[in-house]
């Protein structure tokens, strides 16, 4: 087994490697200068089972593009096996048509991913479970709760919880988290009743003096997440904390939830975290490197890698 990454989340990448006491394949991953990627792998790894770690986050296409060049040099070294580590899935919120004459660029994704070379797929929470069906090779989605579940754990033991799904599309979701941790659940209803009016929040279940957890997959504006706070304190809540698996925070979303009635902003290192985000008081990150790895590991020596959500 051998472990290479690409330049899109290091610091996770380096702690997989150390949960897996394996050294990084060396490798030189840069960019012409024009911005072309270029790729050369420094070692031998004809007939090996090579995993590469790349998130593909912000900025987006270049973090593809560098993946499908890795891929593509692993290929023509002639790798035994090569599985495409993806701690955050990109263009994944793009998963159908939402209107007529738009792309499916989930699907386009997924068949680049495969066409350049890669054997299988590992990826943590996808927007949406269809997903899978996407890649035409097998295809791992992990669960980033478990690790979420320790941390309320450690966190804020049994505070009278509430788990509270910011819209009905993440019900799913929310109902695992509030199955294994032993909650009630609640759903925030968000409807525009005309066009130019604000949309207005209602709560179905009663949130009064409980302390509510919203949980999401993506955090990305953060703007549904603050006012699905407001509206929950509103109705009575003693505290709202949020739980995300990707934390996007594009644009002025850091600032947004440093202001906001969240309690705390809980997300987990699958993108790297910008200087804002490092220093915002309320935004707490976890580590999934030790989901990854043991998925890794797992997948490595052929073994069951759901037995690890069992």
């Amino acid at each position: 087994m051998k472990l290479l990454a690409g330049n899109s989340n290091r610091a996770l990448a380096d702690a997989i490697g150390q949960h897996l006491k394996l050294p990084f394949t060396k490798a030189v991953v840069r960019r012409f200068a024009d911005m072309e990627v270029f790729v050369e792998i420094q070692e031998n790894v004809r007939g090996e089972d090579v995993f590469v770690i790349q998130s593909t986050s912000f900025p987006a296409n270049d973090n593809l593009m560098e993946l499908l060049v890795i891929i593509d040099a692993l290929r023509r070294a002639s790798a035994r096996r090569i599985t495409a580590v993806l701690p955050y899935f990109g263009y994944a919120r793009q998963d159908r048509k939402p209107g007529p004459r738009t792309p499916i660029s989930a699907k386009l994704v997924a068949n680049l991913i495969t066409e350049a070379g890669a054997h299988r797929v590992l990826t943590v929470d996808l927007h949406a479970g269809q997903i899978q069906g996407f890649f035409d090779i097998p295809t791992d989605n992990l669960y980033a709760q478990p690790v979420m579940v320790q941390d309320i754990k450690d966190y804020l033991g049994s505070e009278n919880l509430m788990v509270v799904s910011p819209d009905v599309g993440g019900v799913v979701r929310a109902r695992a988290l509030a199955r294994r941790i032993g909650a009630d659940l609640a759903i925030v209803d968000k409807r525009r009743e005309r066009a130019g009016e604000s949309e207005v929040m209602n709560i179905i279940g009663d949130v009064d003096g409980r302390t509510c957890l919203l949980i999401d997959d993506i955090v990305d504006s953060g703007g549904t997440i603050c006012n699905a706070a407001e509206a929950l304190l509103a109705k009575g809540a003693n505290s709202v904390s949020a739980y995300a698996t990707h934390g996007v925070l594009s644009g002025g979303a850091v600032a947004r939830i440093r202001g906001s009635k969240l309690r705390s902003m809980v997300i987990t290192d699958s993108i790297g975290a910008t200087e804002d985000v490092t220093q915002c008081p309320n935004i707490r990150r976890i580590s999934i490197a030790p989901l990854l790895g043991d998925a890794i590991e797992r997948i490595s020596h052929e073994k069951s890698v759901s037995s690890l959500f069992d």
